[in-house]
């Protein structure tokens, strides 16, 4: 499992170049500083020219020594919170050498200078240290983060991360989360469908093993002589017929189940009588049905026909469901087939007296590979493709089939075109 789905992506406020971002930062402080002095200091053009000059020159110094220095340097550090650390350091620096720089030019006097670089170095360990601080924890959400993509990689599909607060470190978090349910529902997926197909092989190999062992040893009963009886030999050639024809019925599920599952089916639809086809197959399915003493009936509703289908593929549907209804019918219980026209479409239904669907199995009845009650349906016979291969038609035909138990008990299976 495997489904694909695509979700919008937040955009980034900062989506700007990095040299971009250094540049405009820098442009913005010295504008807020020439507004800062002309309107609270009302100071004198010359010392505006002075500043401006004197800031340009450090900013530019300060930024493009960090922009090196992270690019060539922190980029590659093996720590996130190493490098924030390293910012925060070098943030606080450059405050000190900017500030200073201006004190100097200001000619204030030592006792200032140096009063102003105490005072600076304090509010620089301090801003430092918050830094820190928020660089550790944004460093333990991206540190689970690593940490639960190293289990999913290790094979623990289990592995989740926390989410804490609504920034992008909390985004990944929900992305990730939601990739490992993803990655696990597929997981489980695959691991069904390679456990079904082992079984298919399985099951296919008892159904095709127990018929040939039968006619083999009939064959060589009847080249050695071993039978001579006329009654006898009679018996074995229909027992033979009848083993020929599952055998043959149980290639054509096959073959065709590989042509559904290939997406190679390609239907010719014409309009055609469906009430026909339902009253052949109710004909043609009667004498199975006299056998077990199953009364097999059908009901067919007004302007049911025309219908736009394939007819021997909708036959085969019908013949599906029909034998699969009676397989599962014990002696003397009932199978009834009813269509109409609906708003949707023209509905057909199946509906027997045997013991219905288990509840297990009723939402996957109808998936390839699956057979469930499965000593009793090696008992009645049957590969277990029959639905898997009625829902490919139908839906082959734009159409959608469906199973449930009746409330009066009983299995249900319809589908409508």
């Amino acid at each position: 499992m495997t489904q694909t789905s695509t979700s919008k992506q937040p955009t980034s406020r900062f989506n700007w170049a990095s040299w971009q971002i250094l540049v405009g930062g820098a442009l913005v402080a010295l504008l807020v500083a020439v507004l800062m002095m002309q309107g609270l200091m009302q100071a004198p053009l010359a010392d505006v020219t002075a500043l401006v000059t004197t800031l340009m020159v450090t900013s530019l110094i300060s930024l493009a020594l960090g922009y090196f220095l992270f690019r060539f340097a922190w980029k590659r550090s093996p720590s996130f919170y190493l490098t924030l650390v390293l910012t925060y350091a070098w943030a606080g620096i450059l405050t000190l050498f900017n500030v200073w720089i201006m004190s100097m030019r200001m000619f204030a006097s030592p006792h200032d200078l140096l009063l102003s670089g105490v005072l600076l170095a304090f509010a620089a360990i301090v801003a430092t240290s918050f830094g820190v601080f928020v660089a550790a924890n944004l460093n333990r959400g991206l540190s689970e983060l690593a940490d639960s993509a190293q289990q999913i990689a290790d094979g623990n599909l289990e592995a989740r991360v926390a989410i804490k607060g609504r920034d992008e470190v909390a985004r990944a978090g929900s992305a990730f989360n939601e990739m490992a349910d993803q990655l696990q529902q597929a997981e489980k997926q695959r691991a069904e469908l390679e456990k079904l197909r082992r079984d298919l092989i399985a099951w296919t190999s008892h159904d095709l093993r127990t018929p040939l062992t039968s006619i083999r040893a009939m064959i060589e009963a009847l080249h050695d002589g071993v039978v001579t009886d006329a009654d006898t030999t009679q018996r074995y050639y229909r027992t033979m017929r009848s083993d020929i024809i599952a055998l043959n019925s149980l290639l054509d599920d096959l073959f065709e189940l590989a042509q559904l599952d290939a997406g190679g089916l390609v239907l010719e639809l014409s309009p055609h009588s469906l009430s026909d086809l339902i009253s052949d197959s109710l004909e043609g399915f009667q004498a199975l049905a006299a056998q077990k003493n199953i009364s097999l009936t059908g009901e067919i509703g007004e302007h049911l026909d025309p219908v736009n289908l394939n007819a021997a593929k909708i036959g085969r549907v019908l013949a599906n469901l029909m034998s699969n209804a009676i397989r599962y019918t014990p002696e003397n219980g009932q199978v009834h087939v009813h269509a109409l026209r609906t708003a949707e479409g023209a509905v057909v239904t199946v509906q027997d007296s045997g013991p219905g669907f288990a509840p297990d199995d009723l939402p996957r009845v109808f998936e390839q590979f699956y057979r469930g009650e499965l000593a009793r349906s090696r008992a009645t016979g049957g590969a277990g493709l029959g639905l898997a291969i009625a829902r490919g038609i139908v839906e082959a035909h734009n159409g959608r089939i469906w199973a449930e138990n009746a409330p009066e008990g009983g299995a249900v299976v319809g589908f409508v075109l």
